[in-house]
């Protein structure tokens, strides 16, 4: 991850997220927001914020916001893989400390609660914008709606008020909240994204998890022969197969050919070897009909329920999967999560994964309660809250350190644990996804196209191509840039 404004330092990589602390201390990984099914049109700006002035308190040194007793905070969650009870935990804890009340609401319908809110000038003031209904960042930034995060980010840790709240973050994490330059959002979840196998189907059948393209092609081949899919696609949800295509390009091409995507090269698809033969192997699962029957029709959670129902070899996901899945997956399925096997000749080796931060925490710009949003914002980013986060949402966050020893993970998740330190420093991830959402859903609808066969591989580069072109016309991509 990365780009010209982000920070660099110790041991992160330029091209990717800093992996050794994480590793020394067997860091967990969660998951990522599932991302936007649609591009939304630009919400618009409304009346002014006339009751911010009630909410300010007197500022301190232990109290940087002024965070006024007796006010009330609006607190929205994504209710999705993790639930929000840990939000809950939070507010309470909030509430003990400063005396604010919080009004919460868990819901997975963001857009359609929360952009007419947007729209009369009125939202929440700190809100989880994810899920399949998340309002795309870049939208929400373009309109001057989100909080520049870098008065939080500059403030003192709660753990160590010598040190800024930036300085106690996994490096790189803040990147996939950048619009601009500026950190825009806190992306709170460390995540990865692969592939997913069960453990006991594996050992049933007598499969080994493959670190080769055609070997997962055989895996998938002898699951057809046994009345398995070879691969369950949330066919609704076009995101989750790009997983693969963008993983598979990446590993093929090399970090070069995942930053021309971002950096909106006119040779990104059309003209890439790695993106054409990513796309055709693919192609291939389709064409060998390796697909689980009726997956195209499936959402995210019918899909992948089914693949749980022992109905295909693999699913496509990032590393909330677990927690997702959790009422649905029998108690012997022995979740594991495999990284993208490779295409020949590729620039990566077999144990580089798509690894980084997800679930975007916002604070709108014209939030009634800011010194309170702040400061709750300050507390999710303490061991305390980050613990709390762990215990109940069976993952980690982009806090160094920020988990008590003694919390357990599932074994998905412990997985992924495993899978990153393989990895070491063979890390990437694409930043196109938060900076252009009307490119990133042209892609997904691509995609889309392909796996219903109504289009081949030759299209499914051009009309990436395309988006990549349109997207590049548009002057504040400019100010987008990765090294």
């Amino acid at each position: 991850m990365g780009s010209t404004s982000a920070e660099n330092t110790g041991d992160t990589p330029a091209n990717g997220v800093g992996r050794r602390d994480l590793i020394k201390r067997s860091a967990a990984l969660g998951l990522i927001s599932v991302p936007t099914a649609s591009f939304l049109s630009a919400c618009a700006s409304g009346g002014g914020n006339d009751g911010s002035g009630e909410n300010e308190g007197e500022t301190s040194e232990s109290n940087p916001f002024g965070v006024k007793e007796g006010s009330k905070l609006d607190v929205v969650i994504f209710k999705g893989g993790y639930g929000d009870d840990y939000a809950k935990a939070w507010e309470a804890a909030f509430k003990k400390k400063w005396g604010v009340t919080s009004v919460h609401t868990g819901t997975q319908e963001i857009t359609g609660k929360l952009q007419p809110r947007f729209n009369a000038g009125n939202p929440p003031d700190i809100v989880d914008d994810s899920g399949a209904q998340q309002i795309p960042i870049d939208v929400l930034h373009k309109n001057g709606q989100l909080l520049d995060l870098a008065e939080v980010l500059d403030a003192p840790s709660v753990d160590d008020p010598g040190k800024k709240v930036r300085d106690m973050l996994i490096p790189g994490t803040l990147d996939a909240g950048m619009q601009e330059g500026k950190v825009v959002a806190l992306n709170y979840i460390y995540t990865v994204w692969g592939l997913w196998y069960s453990g006991k189907l594996f050992r049933e059948k007598g499969w080994e998890a493959p670190r080769t393209w055609d070997d997962f092609l055989a895996v998938c081949k002898d699951a057809k022969s046994q009345g398995i899919g070879g691969l369950a696609h949330q066919g609704k949800y076009p995101y989750y197969i790009n997983v693969a295509i963008m993983d598979l390009i990446a590993k093929k091409g090399g970090l070069d050919a995942m930053k021309a995507i971002d950096n909106l090269d006119p040779r990104a698809f059309v003209g890439s070897d790695a993106a054409q033969e990513a796309i055709e192997a693919v192609y291939e699962v389709v064409e060998k009909g390796y697909l689980m029957p009726g997956t195209n029709g499936l959402t995210h959670n019918e899909s992948q329920t089914r693949w749980n129902q022992y109905k295909a070899a693999f699913v496509t996901s990032g590393s909330w999967l677990e927690n997702e899945q959790l009422k649905q997956t029998p108690a012997d399925f022995d979740m594991k999560f495999l990284p993208m096997p490779l295409l020949p000749g590729s620039a990566l080796p077999f144990e580089a994964i798509r690894a980084g931060s997800g679930e975007p925490f916002i604070i709108p710009s014209k939030a009634r309660n800011l010194p309170a949003a702040k400061e709750f914002m300050r507390m999710m980013l303490s061991k305390e809250w980050s613990t709390v986060f762990a215990k109940e949402a069976n993952s980690l966050t982009i806090l160094k350190d920020g988990v008590d020893a003694n919390v357990r993970l599932r074994p998905g998740t412990q997985s992924t644990v495993e899978a990153s330190r393989a990895a070491g420093d063979n890390t990437f991830r694409y930043l196109y996804t938060e900076w252009y959402s009307e490119m990133g859903t042209a892609i997904e609808n691509a995609s889309n196209e392909l796996m219903a066969r109504r289009i081949q591989p030759k299209e499914w580069l051009k009309r990436a191509q395309t988006a990549v072109d349109k997207q590049a016309k548009d002057p504040a991509s400019k100010k987008n840039r990765r090294d």
